[in-house]
């Protein structure tokens, strides 16, 4: 494995699951293992800090599972602050799902832009 990338994501289907609002209230991530541009393994971590989370719980969670991006799409400015201090690079912007996601990143067409997540994302 040269790479762990984690997808904030919807559902636990994979790379047909969709990219989730709000990365702290995402249900699940979704941690990919790249080695060049193949993916190796897959796996998925359950957001048990989904519902309350303090500052930096999250990015210690991924820390704890050797993740070095994490591509989402809502995050505001102190928590990628946080995740840069563990280590982990942030995009930001992402939508769609994890295969289209992960392909754009792959042909290197993915880039980190600014997102914030829609006031109601909790009712979507």
């Amino acid at each position: 494995m040269e790479m762990r990338v984690a997808f904030s994501i919807d559902r636990d289907n994979g790379l047909d699951a969709e990219i989730f609002e709000h990365f702290g209230h995402a249900p699940y991530y979704l941690l990919v293992d790249i080695s060049g541009v193949h993916v190796e393994n897959i796996s998925t971590v359950m957001n048990s800090y989904r519902d309350v989370h303090g500052p930096g719980v999250v990015p210690r969670l991924l820390a704890d599972y050797k993740v070095n991006i994490l591509i989402c799409r809502g995050m505001g400015r102190k928590a990628v602050e946080y995740f840069n201090l563990s280590g982990i690079k942030v995009i930001r912007g992402a939508h769609e799902s994890v295969k289209e996601v992960l392909n754009d990143y792959s042909n290197g067409l993915l880039e980190s832009v600014d997102y914030k997540p829609v006031e109601n994302w909790g009712e979507m």
